[in-house]
């Protein structure tokens, strides 16, 4: 709920600054096309419920802005959200004068708050008030942007449109000092022509008297007083409740590595962190939006609160497993050990919602296994640009044949490839899917001799293994060497047929298991029987000459995994 009104209220006062603008935007065009805009929008947010609604999220939008303060356990944060708190905290002794000097003297002296009138006295009076009113909108502005900007980052089609946006970010303010500027020049120019143009402007505005203009003046020093006053008492409240929550006892977070946090009782996950100056992934800062703060909860898990419904709704958007929670919205009550999932620096792609397999599962999926046979020996007396070039030629054709087939390349080692199918379709289709695809790569490489006929001595030769068996498969690795990988026997098996390839002399080896799988008849075919390390029983295989020697596979079935 709090989250939902702080979003409604900001997006309701951007809603009025994007407007007021867009209004002042007009003085590029002339001072009466200014005026005429004005006359909308004060129509519009003058009317009664507008005003009630502008005037409502002002003070809901400043309530959850000492109450975030109140809340946040280190007053340490992220560069951008210590800006949007910077810019915050600005615009209230920026804003003061203006709001007073408009809406309020029009309410209550029956001021005639043109746009004329304004930009009169600020430019007329004294030019700091036209350098504030500047800044004003360069701070209000920025500090809206980054709201919508943290709001929207998390959206799928954001990063496509963020260009746009920011383009449009900078463009408006930039029309808007522009037209306060041809403005003010107008009205200098009116004062050069006639030097009584302000005190006529005054007076056919009814402005206030001096007395009247000195209690707005207190006014504003009131206003923005009480408003470091309300700031400073938040903070000291801060402290004293952060001391009494201290007497409450601490806690002990274990992370990898055998770093240890001690923190008091109801303290989140991430407030740990961040107090302890853990790095720790939060792309939302902190709002239990985005899931990339998640955690592996081990020992004490069993303390933790149940999560609330938005948390859980959140964990099955990216189908986290049962002790998987986020770091954000977990409170801690007792010693407990976590494992972040993230990297410190995760991206918003990592908030989208991804397949459950990735945090790690156990699947019968099929195993493809490729290599170059006799390579190093053809490498030797070849300048490294034409190796790596005949080696990218190969790898281009063999994991082109791979996603023809429905395939995903798991990795490419050396001269050899990896590769998975049937993840997310399971052993039958995957296993379909191999054969066809060590069918495409025999094809893919007869078509690559082809055009390296002149540039090889010998065409080049592969040998593949196909297997199918349980494995468990997830991303693996470490920062930016992070994929989605298999491990387990079934992945050996496949590896130890493409190497036998070689002591059959034979392009491809199929096992019984995944020929069976794929309810494809390879009888035809050499059978033997070979021990594999790990197995107890004996496994059978099939040897094919070529891969092209397949029996051809019925297109439907390859195109369901595409």
């Amino acid at each position: 709920m709090v989250r939902r009104l702080r979003l409604i209220s900001g997006l309701t006062l951007f809603f009025y600054v994007l407007t007021h603008l867009l209004n002042t935007a007009l003085g590029v065009v002339s001072f009466s096309a200014l005026e005429a805009g004005q006359e909308v929008f004060v129509a519009f947010w003058r009317s009664l419920l507008p005003t009630v609604l502008l005037y409502t999220a002002l003070l809901v939008h400043l309530s959850l802005a000492y109450y975030a303060i109140f809340r946040r356990e280190s007053l340490a944060m992220p560069p951008l959200d210590a800006l949007r708190y910077l810019f915050g905290v600005l615009i209230i002794p920026l804003a003061a004068l203006h709001i007073l000097g408009t809406r309020l003297v029009h309410e209550i002296y029956g001021v005639d708050d043109s746009y004329l009138y304004i930009v009169a006295v600020q430019w007329g009076f004294n030019l700091r008030d036209a350098l504030q009113q500047t800044l004003l909108v360069l701070v209000v502005w920025t500090h809206g942007c980054i709201g919508l900007h943290l709001w929207l980052r998390l959206k799928r089609w954001y990063p496509r449109f963020a260009p746009y946006g920011l383009a449009a970010a900078v463009l408006l303010p930039t029309l808007a000092l522009a037209g306060y500027l041809a403005a003010g020049r107008e009205v200098l120019r009116r004062v050069a022509a006639n030097p009584d143009y302000i005190a006529e402007i005054l007076v056919l505005s009814n402005a206030p008297s001096t007395a009247e203009r000195d209690d707005v003046l207190a006014l504003r020093d009131g206003v923005v007083i009480g408003f470091f006053v309300l700031l400073a008492l938040t903070l000291v409240a801060r402290l004293l409740w952060r001391l009494w929550q201290h007497r409450q006892g601490m806690v002990r977070l274990s992370y990898p590595g055998g770093r240890r946090v001690s923190v008091r009782k109801g303290v989140t996950i991430l407030e740990a962190s961040r107090s302890a100056r853990v790095p720790h992934a939060s792309v939302c800062g902190g709002r239990g939006r985005c899931s990339t703060c998640r955690v592996r909860v081990g020992r004490g898990g069993a303390s933790l609160p149940p999560p609330e419904p938005e948390e859980r709704k959140v964990l099955a958007r990216v189908g986290a497993a049962p002790n998987v929670r986020l770091a954000c919205q977990t409170a801690v009550f007792a010693d407990c050990e976590i494992t972040p999932l993230l990297p410190p620096a995760a991206g918003p792609a990592l908030a989208q919602p991804r397949a459950g397999y990735l945090q790690g599962d156990e699947r019968e999926i099929a195993i493809l296994f490729a290599d170059l046979r006799g390579f190093t020996s053809l490498s030797e007396d070849r300048l490294p640009y034409d190796v790596v070039f005949v080696l990218n030629r190969y790898f281009t054709a063999m994991g082109t044949a791979v996603e023809q087939a429905g395939g995903r390349i798991d990795k490419f080692i050396g001269d050899g490839v990896m590769a998975l199918f049937g993840i997310e379709r399971g052993v039958e289709v995957g296993s379909r899917n191999a054969l066809e695809a060590a069918r495409r790569m025999a094809e893919h490489l007869e078509e690559l001799n082809r055009s390296l006929a002149a540039d090889l001595p010998e065409p080049l030769r592969i040998g593949i293994g196909l297997h199918s068996g349980s494995v468990i498969v997830g991303e693996m690795g470490y920062g930016p060497a992070t994929s989605l990988t298999a491990i387990g026997d079934a992945v050996n098996t496949a590896s130890r047929l493409e190497a036998l390839t070689k002591d059959y002399e034979a392009q491809l080896i199929v096992s019984a298991p995944l020929a069976a799988h794929a309810g494809i008849d390879l009888a035809a075919f050499p059978h033997q029987q070979i021990d594999v390390r790990g197995r107890s029983q004996p496994l059978d295989i099939h040897v094919l000459k070529s891969a092209l020697d397949l029996p051809a596979i019925a297109p439907s079935a390859v195109r369901a995994a595409e």
